[in-house]
């Protein structure tokens, strides 16, 4: 059986408000006629308004869900109210499940050990180099459209961007092994890469023109005309910078904040031109940024680290139509930070599998980059006990961000556990919380004026506390 999990820890994966209230009025044991607990699968029979009584069945290894109620979201309320009661140790343990549940576990051992064997070739091929085309000279980078060995079109495509963050539907500009080693690290002469050229060129001449004129000129709508020039010039990743300069525009302290993103742009623009003196690192976390995406199978085609993960917490932000979910991880043993990204159109579910307060045991496998922290999960082998993570003392945790910084100065999110740190109202630790987190007020509840260990999002505005830790070790989502 696994760790239970807290009341706080299941609300955390209902998809709204109203999935949580509506998952409350099913978590009394009087709405199910039956139900138990084998293994790590939950199951039971809840009453409804038909005759017959809704299914649901919930793998907490995922976890993943099943319920025969016709409802479109995810988990529905059947399966929170179903963990509901089990967190409040209502749920009897079973030694064999009903056949519908033992099908439904069956056929989900049998789908992960064929998606395990698709990932392993997938995976052999990924690592295997491409052989270049036979009539592209080795200093030519192969164009857009034209065909690699083993009849893949090189296509150029774009990224969604959030500081140069890139999606996993992304297709690696200048295709794979030798011929991206030609076109892209090497900074080639491809046609995207000198459509990208002149158009931060044009950035660096306009930022010039904005820092001459004065921050008090700048307006909406040469921003706006300025993102739709960048993204013809195929640097989506840059295009995704200036179009969030609006919002800044809107804060209260807006022309520091301005400034500093106009000298972030005039880096980039900067770093891009002279990337060829650049580590090769640095210079691919230079491509990303600018948009050039990564492939997941390039991601999971390199090597994988194995840790038994904290996860620290996770936040949810709209990016124009999509819902982004930035899930914070911790290495229990080698210490290294990760970031994992799903996003979902708005109003559809997003990935739950990574619960807040567990500790999994997984291999991941990370972008590439000068400080890596994006991540994807390759592989699951189970879970550990939780237990609240190591944390650094706030002056040690600075330290750590300036090394981020230092690696990658386009850093814009950074994970850090502080220890012994007592809230306040504006501060946490003597560390300034960013301006949307202050007045932490069931932080400080459950501090009680007591140094506590908590898990927060370093951002250059402040950090924004995700979870912390009551005397009994069990996690509290903040």
């Amino acid at each position: 059986m696994n760790e239970r999990w807290s009341r706080d820890q299941v609300l955390a994966l209902a998809s709204d408000a109203s999935s949580r209230k509506a998952a409350d009025g099913v978590a009394a044991s009087a709405k199910w006629s039956s139900c138990g607990a084998t293994g790590a699968v939950l199951y039971g029979e809840c009453r409804g308004s038909g005759a017959e009584p809704y299914l649901a069945c919930v793998d907490l290894t995922g976890p993943a869900f099943l319920c025969s109620c016709p409802s479109r979201k995810f988990p529905c309320k059947h399966a929170l109210g179903l963990l509901l009661l089990w967190s409040a140790d209502g749920v009897p343990a079973v030694g064999t499940p009903p056949p519908w549940v033992s099908e439904w576990i069956d056929g989900r051992a049998a789908r992960a050990a064929e998606s395990a064997r698709a990932g392993a070739a997938s995976t052999d091929v990924a690592r295997k180099p491409p052989a270049r085309p036979a009539d592209v000279p080795v200093d030519q980078p192969v164009r857009q459209g034209s065909v690699a060995s083993g009849g893949e079109t090189v296509r150029e495509g774009g990224a969604a961007s959030d500081g140069g963050l890139v999606r996993e539907e992304g297709v690696a500009a200048g295709g794979g092994g030798a011929v991206r080693q030609a076109g892209v690290a090497s900074g080639g002469g491809s046609v995207r890469h000198g459509r990208v050229a002149a158009g931060l060129a044009e950035l660096e001449r306009w930022l010039a023109d904005q820092v001459r004129q004065g921050l008090a000129g700048s307006a909406e709508h040469d921003w706006e005309g300025l993102a739709k020039r960048l993204v013809d010039a195929q640097a989506p990743g840059v295009a995704g910078l200036v179009s969030r300069l609006p919002r800044v525009r809107r804060e209260d302290d807006w022309p520091g904040r301005l400034l500093e993103e106009y000298a972030l742009l005039n880096l980039l623009a900067v770093a891009y031109r002279r990337r060829a003196e650049l580590p090769g690192p640095l210079a691919r976390s230079v491509l990303i940024r600018a948009g050039f995406p990564v492939t997941r199978e390039e991601v999971l085609g390199g090597p994988a680290v194995r840790d038994r993960w904290h996860v620290l917490g996770r936040r949810d932000e709209e990016q124009d139509h999509l819902t982004a979910r930035r899930v914070w991880l911790l290495g229990r043993d080698t210490g290294r930070r990760a970031l994992v990204l799903s996003f979902a159109p708005q109003g559809q579910a997003l990935d739950v599998s990574l619960v807040t307060g567990t500790v999994i045991d997984a291999d991941l496998a990370f972008y590439p980059g000068a400080a890596p922290l994006r991540a994807l999960v390759a592989a699951q082998h189970g879970h550990d006990t939780p237990t609240p993570p190591t944390g650094l003392a706030p002056e040690r945790a600075l330290d750590e961000v300036a090394r981020a910084l230092a690696e990658d100065p386009w850093t814009e999110s950074w994970p850090l556990v502080l220890s012994e740190a007592v809230p306040g109202r504006d501060s946490l630790g003597g560390l300034a919380l960013h301006p949307r987190a202050r007045d932490p007020w069931r932080l400080i509840a459950v501090s009680g004026g007591r140094p506590l260990t908590v898990a927060t999002e370093w951002t250059p505005q402040g950090l924004r506390p995700l979870t912390t830790w009551d005397d009994d070790g069990t996690a509290v989502i903040l």
